[in-house]
Parts: C-alpha cells; structure tokens; sequence
C-alpha cells in the first residue's frame, strides 16, 4: 500500500503541522510567562502525556526497559534538542516572532546533513551542495529587506540558528540512541533529561517564582497546555517514528515545511503583516530542502 511504503514521509509532514501549533501556542506562552517558564512546564507536562500513552500501548509508565545505551544517546539528544536547541529557540521566539525563527530554522535539514557527514560518515553530493546553497538563499530572501539588509535583530537570527542546531543534532543523537526502540518512550526519554537541565538552568538562575507565577497564569498555562500537546508530545514522538522509518534526511526536509504553514495563522493570530519576500523566500529554502535529498 501506498500509506505504508511512506508511512515515515507521512509522519514528517505531519510533524510540520504539529509543530506550527505549538509554535504558535508557545509564542504566545512565552510573551505571557516567558521561555523558561514554558520550556520546563511543556517538558514536564510531556512526561506526563508520554507516560500515560505508552503505560496503554507499552504497560510501562516509565521507559524501565531501556537499556545503558538507548539512555546515553537518548539522553544526549534531550540536552541537545530539547535543552540547549529549544532555550534558543524559544528566546529567538520572543526577539524575532515565530514565522521569522521558523525561516530560520529551515536550515535544520542541511545542518542535519552537514553533521552527519562528520558523525556518520555520510558524504555530501554536489546535489545536496546545491541544495545547500538554495535554501541559504531562501533564508537571505526571507529575513532581509528590499535593499537586502538583514532586517531582524542579529542576535535573533543566533538564536534561532542555535534552534536549527540543537534540532539537527537532536534528531542525529536520536536516530544513533533509538534503533527499533518505542518513539514514544524514546521522546519520554529526551524530555525527562531536558527537564533536568532546565530545573538545574532555572535553579542556577533563581527563577522558580516565575514559574510558579506561570502556572498560576490561566491563560499562560493553557497555551503551554495545548502546545505541549502538539510539539513535545505528539510532534516529536512522530518525529522519532518519521525517522525509523525513512531516511533522516528526508524526514528533516518535510518537517521544515513549518515556515511554509506558518506564516498564514502567525499574521491572523498575531496580525504579523505578510511581506512578499518572505513567501518567496520560504519557497525557495523549502525547494532548496527538498533538492538536498531528491
């Protein structure tokens, strides 16, 4: 069947889909209570859901099974993707809105390309150069202006680039940890040690008050809530499924589809107004993504 020879690929793009929802809930989340308070209730929260769902379909509450390994390069990832990728995400969220920081993190796929070469040994075509090169310029198109000036913050773009970072080599970290392991006890694995940095993170800083004034937030709590649910929940946990069935590079250029699907609720929710180079511009780093792994 058509459905199961590309069930990864389906995966991936629903995972695209996912994760405009939960970065749009948590930019609005973050405006409110701020990225750290965010980040650790998302994760927390993610445990939770994660929990639940694999104590139905796995009778485990926790991933007791995993063995040494599956919790070194798991756990790895959860500090790379989910701690130090996701804090530069979401601040990059509040300095340069989330339509722009999801550009950005387009680049995810070629960065996934680029350490794998060095981690796996996986060589670069002069395809995949091109395809490099493309969405490189996509990104440039997108965030400048008509004279072709950076027109965002420059610390904004650092962020969000460390978000396409942290995201690229999560994913490498994961598929090098996961084998044939559950993904969603895999994704539960990744959040309980991104939680433990942001406790630590957030214990070094002094900033449990604002996190309890987080969770006292209705409204900051309920879009913590849903973008829980759509981003370390189930948008990851389908990330990791994406990933054991096709191949990774494929799977990174269908979840950079987000800037595509963002940038029509990003202007309604936030009255964010379109500019033409930005469509363009996304286009053409999503053509550029998918030349690197035609």
């Amino acid at each position: 069947m058509y459905i199961q020879s590309h069930i990864g690929e389906i995966a991936a793009l629903l995972v695209a889909v996912f994760w405009t929802g939960s970065a749009l809930f948590f930019e609005k989340a973050g405006h409110r209570v701020g990225s750290l308070s965010v980040n650790i209730i998302r994760l927390f929260l993610a445990i939770f859901f994660l929990g639940a769902t694999t104590f139905v379909i796995r009778g485990r509450f926790f991933p007791s099974d995993a063995g040494f390994y599956e919790w070194f390069w798991l756990g790895l990832s959860g500090v790379v993707g989910f701690f130090l990728g996701d804090l530069l995400l979401f601040q990059s969220y509040l300095v340069i809105g989330s339509r722009t920081a999801a550009l950005i993190m387009s680049l995810a796929p070629m960065i996934t390309a680029i350490i794998g070469w060095f981690f796996l040994d996986e060589i670069l075509s002069v395809k995949s150069i091109i395809g490099i090169i493309v969405s490189v310029a996509g990104i440039a198109i997108a965030i400048s202006n008509r004279k072709m000036k950076l027109n965002i913050p420059f610390k904004g773009f650092l962020l969000a680039f460390g978000g396409a970072l942290g995201q690229a080599g999560g994913l490498i970290l994961s598929k090098k940890g996961m084998g044939n392991y559950n993904p969603v006890a895999a994704t539960q694995i990744r959040a309980i040690f991104g939680f433990i940095c942001f406790a630590i993170f957030i214990t070094i800083l002094g900033k449990w008050k604002n996190v309890k004034w987080a969770v006292q937030d209705k409204h900051g709590i309920s879009n913590i809530s849903i973008g829980a649910v759509f981003g370390p929940f189930i948008g990851v946990a389908l990330a990791l499924f994406s990933i054991q069935h096709t191949k990774t590079g494929i799977a990174s250029t269908l979840m950079a589809l987000v800037p595509i699907f963002i940038i029509a609720p990003s202007a309604i929710m936030f009255k964010e107004k379109i500019k033409p180079q930005q469509i363009i511009g996304a286009v053409i780093s999503i053509i550029g993504a998918s030349i690197f792994f035609l």
